[in-house]
């Protein structure tokens, strides 16, 4: 693409020896070394720079704004690229949060378990003196129960033998 400038420029004898002169310039410009510019340890510098872009050479407005709108909605891109961890570290935060609250109940029941264990372990060690001396009852009640049960049947035996002696009492 060319402008207008260029063609009228590039058309008279004039204009193409003022480019002739602005690219010596230039020349000479990309050829001097500024002193101030290099490095104490590496010695000269050399320009990275590709842009083509002069200061003073007039722009396509159409490509200033596309240009422009180019930049933004990268600019947004990059912005939302960076925000998407940033969400994610602050939802991983609040997780950790929620976590070491639930931990902290857990360890708070845990604790109170413990406790309520040691205190049915130490009334159970209470108990075991009652609980053998009401083994020993129910042992006694059995053998009570048997004791009854041998004295029924002699009773009744003895019963039946006084019965058949008065009969045959009667009977003579």
């Amino acid at each position: 693409m060319s402008n207008k400038g260029e063609s009228s420029s590039t058309n008279s004898p004039a204009a193409s020896s003022v480019n002739r002169e602005h690219s010596q310039a230039s020349e000479q410009q990309q050829t001097a070394h500024n002193p101030q510019l290099d490095s104490p340890i590496r010695g000269p510098t050399l320009s990275t720079s590709t842009s083509s872009f002069e200061a003073l050479d007039p722009h396509d407005p159409n490509l200033s704004k596309l240009a422009t709108k180019m930049f933004r909605k990268t600019e947004e891109y990059i912005t939302n690229e960076l925000q998407t961890p940033i969400e994610d570290y602050q939802l991983l935060e609040n997780m950790n949060r929620a976590t070491i609250g639930k931990y902290s109940d857990m360890r708070q029941i845990a604790q109170n378990l413990s406790v309520s264990t040691a205190e049915l372990s130490v009334k159970f060690q209470a108990l075991i003196p009652l609980m053998q001396q009401i083994d020993e009852i129910s042992d006694t009640v059995d053998k009570l129960e048997a004791a009854a049960y041998k004295l029924d049947a002699y009773s009744i035996a003895l019963e039946n033998r006084v019965k058949s002696v008065l009969q045959r009492k009667t009977h003579i």
